[in-house]
């Protein structure tokens, strides 16, 4: 895994995203050609947005889950690292991919975690508050997929982050500067955001406890 002519690939789990995926896959593009779109059951015209910006898309039936998706966009992808993205950031450039890739590229680390800073007040408290949790990393695309449980779980953080533990990952956070989240309560309204985020938290703090059942 030394040496920068590594491959790496961007992967994009989104569900009823149009708004804002288009924008991530064109600052994809311009990183690496190969962007992968995960349509996690989509009603909206995600999938579209997708396409036209340029990525390959696969357009999941159902709603599976953010596990299920990235699962099924890691088994798409063909390079040897891979760049999992959110599919509302605002805010992204080339710039940041590079950050987020070129450590694990290098063989200096095999996951680098992104974490926001200077993006916006609500996005950069939440981030820097769990960073864990963040959505934004890159790691070898094999190590990815032998996650246990990865696939199975809608909001997959909890498990990447035992396997790191588990496996004695090197890995650390890296700073995304005036990188953001369109959040919850906007892209829904208030009240449907508000159940959005609570029915995430609930499924990321019980992971533990629903693995040792």
């Amino acid at each position: 895994m030394s040496g920068v002519s590594v491959s790496c690939a961007v992967v994009i789990a989104a569900f009823n995203e149009e708004d804002t995926v288009g924008g991530v896959v064109r600052v994809a593009r311009a990183f690496t050609p190969e962007v992968i779109v995960v349509s996690d059951g989509s009603v909206d015209g995600t999938v579209g947005a997708a396409r036209e910006a340029g990525a390959e898309v696969v357009d999941l039936a159902v709603n599976v889950g953010k596990g299920g998706a990235l699962h099924a966009g890691l088994r798409a992808a063909r390079a040897d690292v891979v760049i999992l993205l959110d599919a509302d950031l605002t805010g992204l450039s080339a710039a940041h991919l590079e950050t987020l890739c070129d450590p694990v590229r290098r063989g200096e680390l095999d996951m680098s975690i992104g974490v926001f800073e200077g993006g916006g007040f609500v996005t950069d408290w939440g981030n820097k508050l769990t960073p864990h949790l963040s959505g934004q990393r890159a790691c070898r695309r094999e190590w990815l997929l032998a996650v246990p449980d990865l696939a199975a779980e809608r909001w997959p953080e909890p498990a990447i982050t035992r396997h790191l533990k588990a496996t004695g990952a090197r890995w650390a956070y890296v700073e995304l500067p005036n990188v953001a989240q369109v959040v919850k309560e906007k892209k829904r309204g208030f009240w449907g955001g508000a159940k959005a985020r609570t029915k995430m938290y609930v499924s990321l703090l019980t992971y533990r406890a629903r693995r040792r059942g």
